[in-house]
């Protein structure tokens, strides 16, 4: 065990001493690793090798999800702290956007209200937590004529991922026409998978076995995409992933 122990040491150490020579660091580092494998791998691990890779994607998201494990009120605490602080529009925005993150959107929902009834009435940014709002409650028609507004002011937000899927999503729970031509907008413009998969589950409900197929097909390409994804987009994307396979293994697009 304890030649074992010292053979991790000298490997970690040897990584460190690569990445010291690939990124420049300065030539004592490996006198530093070499002669004190353990100590000076810790000490490389925390002084250079985590901070390179603060700016990375996937570094962003597992910081941030560590974050939401470790401390997951965080967000909100310092939101509301801020507003309590400077009752400002933008703090009681950011403060909605925390309480719908939350899962508050009763909440949420007056803070966008009460920022909706001022001179920044028609902001994108305030219109569309405004519509999430009122979506997380149900509240359909409403979430409709608020997007609607939100189009209406600011007209390239259609083109948009979250406010195109939100329309389509809000559409879809109204059974209202436009809500094909909707989902397929949200493809169009989307970030991830998310619009894929809502899309499938809205044609999966459909009469016809010609969306029955499509949904199917559409389940099939987030399966097959995902083989291919790195590790961060697969955490991103496991909600709608989880639900294609299990879609697909219930028989949703079978002949």
């Amino acid at each position: 065990m304890s030649y074992f122990g010292i053979g991790l040491h000298v490997l970690v150490a040897i990584y460190f001493a690569i990445h010291a020579v690939r990124t420049n660091q300065g030539m004592y580092w490996l006198f530093i690793l070499f002669v004190f494998p353990l100590l000076g791998s810790v000490v490389y691990l925390f002084a250079i090798y985590l901070p390179s890779l603060r700016h990375s994607h996937g570094a962003r998201v597992a910081t941030q999800a560590i974050s939401q494990f470790v401390d997951p009120n965080r967000a909100l605490r310092e939101a509301r702290a801020d507003f309590d602080r400077a009752p400002t529009v933008q703090h009681r925005m950011r403060l909605g956007d925390a309480l719908l993150a939350a899962g508050n959107p009763r909440e949420a929902l007056e803070h966008f209200q009460a920022a909706a009834n001022g001179p920044f009435a028609t902001d994108p940014a305030l219109l569309l937590g405004l519509a999430r709002s009122q979506f997380a409650l149900g509240d359909y028609p409403s979430a409709d004529a608020t997007l609607s507004n939100l189009f209406s002011v600011n007209p390239q937000a259609r083109n948009q991922g979250e406010p195109a899927l939100l329309y389509a999503r809000t559409l879809a729970a109204l059974n209202a026409p436009g809500t094909r031509a909707a989902f397929e907008q949200a493809l169009t413009c989307a970030g991830d998978v998310a619009p894929r998969c809502l899309f499938a589950d809205w044609l999966a409900t459909q009469p016809d076995s010609a969306d029955h197929q499509r949904a199917g097909s559409l389940y099939a390409e987030i399966v097959q995409d995902a083989k291919h994804w790195p590790r961060h987009a697969r955490e991103h994307n496991r909600e709608w992933l989880e639900r294609s396979q299990a879609a697909l293994a219930s028989g949703v697009g079978r002949s």
